[in-house]
């Protein structure tokens, strides 16, 4: 029998699909869109609508049911903003889901809505899978069209089109698409000591480790991004780089990509501007580290992070 790569599914057969944010099962439909497509959707009996109070989305709540969706009937209170109102795309029903920004402010928001931020949707399990992959592509395209009402050649004004995914400046037709900004977080791994490498920034929480993570830069492949990123944080040089998983991060529109790096020295020299430490851990204490909660010791990122999944599939990876 022919094996192919394909058929390497070890230790899931796509880690991806385990990370928060990841699982989005809306046909977006984004390259046929009509320029009345919002206009469409919100006349469709049933559409709901995701509320933006800024980055947070506002949760209805009674006390015990936290419920994100919205009819646009219940939207009046909350001044929404339907002129920049995003089509994010429709359920295998064929319900329309859509972001729409709000002018109330946070303070201003009545005893029975929550406004939250997207970590605190995913850590603390407030949401489904499926509606918090829809906030992180709601969350991001509201950024992007609030962050690009003016054209980067003339200074013109920015119209929205087709829905949020597209904006055309009036003056001379400049036309841009919503942007994805690359993220590498890699767990460098020392093969023979059997370690990984972990850091900590100042504004972790206290006694929280994670991988090391970087902007890709333009004109470098994601390896080069791992082998420079993990050079200038820690002073360890990689060799082999095996890409593992990725996870949408609408903080405010990334893309992290989760990689392995072979370490090929062994002396951490931290970049103390970056991090406040960095050093080996073995596979024992990177297994401990998992099942700590905060407060009783060094921890990793919370399920559903990235960086968990990084260390956990490393920890159970079968040798």
């Amino acid at each position: 029998m022919i094996r192919s790569l394909f058929d390497i599914d070890s230790p899931h057969p796509e880690p991806s699909a385990l990370t928060a944010f990841a699982l989005n099962d809306l046909a977006r439909d984004s390259e046929h869109r009509a320029e009345d497509c919002v206009e469409t959707a919100l006349s469709v009996d049933g559409a709901h609508i995701l509320a933006f109070s800024g980055n947070r989305l506002i949760l209805k709540h009674d006390g015990q049911v936290l419920d994100p969706l919205f009819a646009l009937y219940e939207l009046s209170d909350l001044q929404p903003d339907l002129d920049n109102a995003i089509l994010l795309g429709h359920r295998q029903t064929g319900e329309p889901r859509l972001a729409v920004p709000v002018g109330i402010d946070e303070e201003n928001l009545a005893s029975h809505y929550k406004p939250t931020d997207g970590r605190s949707l995913f850590r603390d399990g407030l949401v489904d899978d499926a509606l918090l992959g829809e906030f992180a592509q709601g969350a991001s395209l509201i950024t992007w069209n609030r962050d690009n009402r003016f054209c980067g050649r003339c200074g013109g004004a920015m119209e929205m089109r087709i829905g949020g995914y597209k904006r055309v400046c009036v003056a001379c037709d400049h036309t841009i698409f919503p942007r994805t900004d690359p993220v590498v977080i890699m767990l460098a791994i020392d093969v023979e000591g059997d370690r990984c490498l972990l850091g900590r920034g100042a504004h972790f929480a206290p006694g929280m480790y994670s991988s090391l993570a970087g902007f890709v830069e333009p004109g470098e492949t994601i390896e080069n991004a791992v082998r420079r990123e993990t050079l200038e944080e820690s002073a360890i040089r990689i060799g082999r780089v095996r890409y593992h998983a990725s996870q949408p991060w609408p903080m405010p529109h990334s893309l992290m990509i989760g990689c392995y790096g072979e370490a090929k020295s062994l002396v951490v020299k931290r970049d103390e501007a970056e991090l406040e430490d960095c050093r080996w851990f073995s596979r024992d204490e990177a297994a401990q580290m998992l099942e700590r909660i905060p407060g009783t010791g060094d921890h990793t990122p919370p399920l559903g992070a990235i960086a968990h999944r990084l260390i956990r599939d490393w920890v159970e990876w079968k040798r």
